[in-house]
C-alpha cells in the first residue's frame, strides 16, 4: 500500500514537472519591431549571426538571458535576439500559462515564499486598512545609508556616471526669501480674512472665513515647508499600505532592495531623502511610492524579476514618482479642491501648496487608497523616462526597464495579478511604444553594457 501510494506521489509530481517544462518549451509568443533583426548563435552581438528576421515576424521565446530573449526558430534552431528588438505578445491571463512558468521564480536575490497572505490590494482594501506602526517601524529598520549602498555598488561594480536629466525636479536654491514671501502673503490673507468675514454679510463673510483657514492651502509654500509635508505624510501611507499587506518576513530580501534602491536614489536630485524601501506579501504585480522617499514592491513583482539590475530597473519608475512629488501633487490637488469648495465664491488666487492638517484628514479618510490614484499619463512616461536615466546614472543598463515591462505583459492584458497596475497605469504596449518613440536619444551610449 506504501510503495502503491509513493507511485502515485512521484507520477503527480512528474506530471506537474512535465508540464512546467512543456510550458516553458512552449514559451511565449513574440512580434519583430525592428525592421530587421540579427539572431546571434549566443548572447553576444560578437556571436555568429544565425538569421536575420524582418519586421512583424512571428517569434517564439523560449527563455532569458540577461537582456537577450532565446528564441526557437522554425528550423529547429535557437538564437537570441536584445529585449527591445521584439515585443512579446499579452499572455494568457492566468497564472499558470507559458509565460509564467518561463519568468516566474527567478530573482536574483532568491524568490519569496510563497503565504497565504492579502491578495489583490484594491482600493477598498487599502482604503480600510489600519495604521501599522509596527511593520512601518520594521521597514525603517531595514534602511541603510550611503555609505552601506556604496559599499554595496563596489562589491556588484556599480559605477556612478554623470547623466543629464533637464527636466528633473531640483529642489530650489532659494529656500529662505520663497519662505519669507510665501509666509508674509499667508500672515496677510488670515488678517484680510478676519477683518473682512466680521462685516462682509453671508455667503461673502464665510468665503473670506474659509480662505483665511485655508491660507497655506490657498498661497502656497516653499519647498521647504513642501519637503517637511514630505516627510510628515509619507509614514502615513506606508503605515496603511503596511496594515493591508506587511512585509514579507525576510531579512536578506528587505536588505537586498534597500541596497539597491539606495545606491540608486543616491543618483538622483534628492539623495538625501530618508529613501526607505521594501518588499510587501501580496500576490499582485505592482509597487507604490509614497511622498518622502517610502517605496513598497509586492511579492508578486519581486519573483518576477531576475536580476540586481531588473530590481533596480521597477525602484527607478518609483523614484521618478517621489523625485518629482507626483503623489505629493495628488493630495495637494484633492485638497485645493476641498478648500476651493468652501470659498467657491470668493476671488482668492489659489497657488501651489497645500494645508498640512487637511493634507493628514485626507489620508485619514482615504488611507492608502491614495496609492491607487490615476496619475496623469504623461507622469507615468515621465517616470519610465527616469528610470532609464537612473539605471544610466547607477552603472546599469536603461533597456532593463525594457524587459521588465515585457514581462509584466506577458501575464496578460487581463491577468488579477495585474489588476491595480492597469487600473492606474498607461497600458503595457503604450508604455513601450513611448520608450521606442523616445529610442533612448541620450542613453545610447549605455545600451551596450
Amino acid at each position: 500500500m506504501k510503495h502503491a501510494i509513493a507511485r502515485m506521489v512521484l507520477a503527480s509530481v512528474t506530471l506537474a514537472v512535465s508540464g512546467v517544462l512543456m510550458a516553458a518549451q512552449a514559451g511565449s509568443p513574440a512580434t519583430v519591431v525592428k525592421p530587421k533583426v540579427d539572431v546571434h548563435a549566443t548572447a553576444s552581438f560578437s556571436a555568429p549571426t544565425v538569421t536575420t528576421l524582418n519586421n512583424r515576424a512571428s517569434v517564439n521565446v523560449i527563455g532569458q538571458e540577461g537582456l537577450w530573449f532565446k528564441l526557437a526558430l522554425a528550423d529547429g534552431q535557437t538564437g537570441y535576439v536584445r529585449v527591445n528588438e521584439i515585443r512579446i505578445a499579452y499572455g494568457r491571463n492566468d497564472s499558470g500559462g507559458s509565460a509564467a512558468a518561463l519568468f516566474s521564480g527567478r530573482s536574483g536575490g532568491g524568490r519569496t515564499a510563497e503565504t497565504a497572505s492579502v491578495r489583490g490590494l484594491d482600493e477598498s482594501k487599502l482604503k480600510a486598512a489600519n495604521f501599522d506602526a509596527e511593520q512601518l517601524a520594521l521597514m525603517e529598520s531595514y534602511r541603510v545609508s550611503i555609505d552601506e549602498a556604496n559599499s554595496a555598488a563596489a562589491r556588484n561594480h556599480w559605477v556612478a556616471t554623470s547623466v543629464p536629466y533637464a527636466s528633473e525636479f531640483k529642489p530650489s536654491q532659494n529656500q529662505a526669501s520663497s519662505q519669507t514671501s510665501r509666509s508674509g502673503a499667508r500672515t496677510g490673507l488670515r488678517a484680510l480674512g478676519g477683518a473682512l468675514s466680521s462685516f462682509l454679510p453671508g455667503s461673502s463673510g464665510s468665503a473670506a472665513r474659509a480662505a483665511s483657514n485655508h491660507s497655506d492651502a490657498i498661497v502656497g509654500k516653499s519647498d521647504a515647508e513642501v519637503l517637511q509635508e514630505e516627510l510628515e505624510l509619507g509614514p502615513l501611507i506606508a503605515g496603511r499600505v503596511l496594515g493591508a499587506a506587511p512585509l514579507v518576513n525576510d531579512r536578506a530580501i528587505q536588505h537586498r532592495v534597500n541596497l539597491i534602491g539606495r545606491w540608486l536614489a543616491s543618483q538622483t536630485s534628492r539623495p538625501d531623502l530618508p529613501w526607505t524601501f521594501g518588499v510587501i506579501d501580496d500576490g499582485e504585480i505592482n509597487a507604490f511610492a509614497a511622498p518622502g522617499g517610502y517605496i513598497l514592491i509586492t511579492r508578486g513583482l519581486y519573483d518576477l524579476l531576475s536580476s540586481d539590475a531588473e530590481v533596480a530597473a521597477v525602484l527607478g519608475h518609483e523614484l521618478g514618482h517621489v523625485v518629482q512629488r507626483d503623489h505629493y501633487e495628488v493630495i495637494r490637488k484633492q485638497e485645493l479642491q476641498a478648500a476651493g469648495r468652501e470659498v467657491v465664491m470668493s476671488q482668492v488666487n489659489t497657488g501651489g501648496g497645500l494645508a498640512g492638517s487637511l493634507a493628514r484628514d485626507f489620508i485619514e479618510r482615504n488611507g492608502a487608497a491614495i496609492m491607487m490614484t490615476q496619475l496623469d499619463r504623461n507622469a507615468e512616461y515621465r517616470a519610465d523616462q527616469a528610470a532609464g536615466i537612473y539605471l544610466a546614472r547607477g552603472g546599469f543598463n536603461p533597456l532593463e526597464l525594457y524587459v521588465v515591462l515585457q514581462k509584466m505583459a506577458s501575464e496578460g492584458s487581463s491577468s488579477p495579478r495585474m489588476a491595480g497596475l492597469y487600473k492606474t497605469h498607461p497600458s503595457l504596449d503604450k508604455r513601450l511604444d513611448a520608450l521606442d518613440k523616445s529610442g533612448y536619444k541620450d542613453l545610447q551610449a549605455y545600451l551596450d553594457r
